[in-house]
C-alpha cells in the first residue's frame, strides 16, 4: 500500500512540474529526449515518461495555435513524450530558451535560427549556436501598418510612437534593421513595446501613430483593426529591400493589398520570412524524425490549427535554412523523401 502511495506521489509531482511548462524533469534539470534506452518512439500510441515544452509567440499570433496542435501531435501519437505549448516573448527569446535549455522545442524565424548558428545579431557571444531547425512552415511577413495617410515611408516614423513587438521578439529586432534602413534608430522615434494585440489595439484607439507587426498574414488584430478602421501598409521599396537582404539572406519580397485585408486602403511591398521549427541541439534523433513523420502524414491537423498551417508541405519544408545546420533527425527524414 505504501509502495502504491509512493508511485501515486510520484506521478502527481511529474504532472505538476508539466503543467508549469518549464521543460524540467522533476530533478531541475532540462527535459530531454536523448535518453537511448527509451526507444524510438512509436507514433500511434501516444505516451507520457518525457515532458517537453514547446515555445511559441503572444496568444493573438500564429505561433501559439500551430504550437498547440504540434505539442498534441507529440502527446498523443509519440510513445514516451508529453509536450506542452507555452506562450513566450517569440523567436529570439525562444532561441535562447533553446539554448538555455528552458524550452524542448520553439517557433523561431529563419534569419535568428541562422544568426544563431553563425553567432551573429543578438547571438554573436556563440552561446545559442547549438540550436537546430527542423522545419519551415510558412512566410512571415514584416508589416508596418499606420492609421494615418500621411506616413507612407519608415523615414515618416521619425518622431512618431511605434510599437515595435515586445522586447526580445524577433519583430523587435527586425524594427530595429528596418528604422536603421533609413539611419534611424530608437532615438528618433518613441517605441513602445507591445505584442500584435496590443499593437492592433493602440492603433484602433490611437494611442500608436504606426506598428511594427511581423506575423503570418493575415494576422487576426490587422483583421479586426481592418473590421471598422481603414489602414495604410507602409511600403518597402526594392532598394531597401535589396540593401537588408546583406544582412538577412531570407527576405522575399512580397506584395499585399486590400485582397489581403478588406481595410487596408493602398497596395504596398513588404518583405517575407520563413518561420520555422527549432530544437535543442540534443534532443533525440528517434522523435524528431517520428514527429516529423507523423506531421507531414496529418497535414490535415496542421491546417486545422491556423490557415497558415496550411503552407506547410515537403516542398517548402527548408525553405530559409539552405545555410543552417538541420537536427540530425530532421535530415534522416528529408534524405528519405529525398529532399538531399
Amino acid at each position: 500500500m505504501k509502495k502504491i502511495l509512493s508511485l501515486a506521489l510520484a506521478a502527481a509531482m511529474a504532472l505538476s512540474l508539466a503543467a508549469c511548462g518549464n521543460g524540467s524533469s522533476p530533478g531541475g534539470t532540462p527535459a530531454s529526449g536523448s535518453n537511448s534506452n527509451s526507444g524510438p518512439a512509436q507514433p500511434g500510441t501516444g505516451g507520457k515518461g518525457i515532458y517537453l515544452s514547446l515555445g511559441t509567440g503572444g496568444v493573438t499570433g500564429t505561433y501559439y495555435p500551430l504550437g498547440g496542435a504540434f505539442a498534441n501531435m507529440i502527446t498523443n501519437n509519440i510513445d514516451g513524450y508529453t509536450c506542452t505549448a507555452e506562450s513566450t516573448g517569440g523567436s529570439v527569446e525562444n532561441v535562447w530558451m533553446l539554448a538555455r535549455g528552458e524550452i524542448d522545442i520553439g517557433f523561431v524565424d529563419a534569419s535568428s535560427a541562422y544568426q544563431s548558428q553563425h553567432s551573429e545579431g543578438d547571438f554573436s557571444d556563440g552561446s545559442a549556436s547549438s540550436i537546430k531547425p527542423i522545419v519551415s512552415i510558412y512566410n512571415e511577413l514584416v508589416q508596418l501598418v499606420s492609421c494615418d495617410s500621411n506616413i507612407t515611408s519608415i523615414a515618416d516614423l521619425k518622431g512618431k510612437k511605434v510599437a515595435v513587438g515586445s522586447a526580445g521578439s524577433g519583430t523587435e529586432v527586425m524594427a530595429r534593421q528596418l528604422l536603421a534602413l533609413y539611419d534611424l534608430s530608437y532615438d528618433d522615434i518613441d517605441e513602445d513595446f507591445l505584442g500584435f494585440g496590443d499593437a492592433s489595439t493602440g492603433l484602433k484607439d490611437k494611442t500608436l501613430d504606426a506598428a511594427i507587426i511581423w506575423a503570418g498574414a493575415p494576422t487576426s488584430g490587422l483583421l479586426e483593426l481592418g473590421a471598422q478602421n481603414d489602414f495604410y501598409m507602409i511600403d518597402i521599396p526594392a532598394d531597401k529591400i535589396a540593401k537588408l537582404k546583406e544582412t538577412q539572406p531570407f527576405c522575399v519580397e512580397v506584395m499585399i493589398d486590400s485582397t489581403m485585408y478588406s481595410g487596408m486602403k493602398n497596395t504596398a511591398t513588404t518583405i517575407g520570412v520563413p518561420a520555422t521549427l527549432c530544437v535543442r541541439g540534443d534532443l533525440d534523433e528517434d522523435l524528431v524524425y517520428n514527429f516529423l513523420t507523423y506531421c507531414f502524414e496529418h497535414l490535415d491537423q496542421v491546417a486545422d490549427a491556423h490557415t497558415q498551417g496550411a503552407n506547410l508541405s515537403l516542398e517548402t519544408a527548408l525553405l530559409g535554412l539552405e545555410n543552417t545546420e538541420l537536427h540530425p533527425g530532421a535530415v534522416k527524414f528529408y534524405t528519405e523523401k529525398g529532399l538531399f
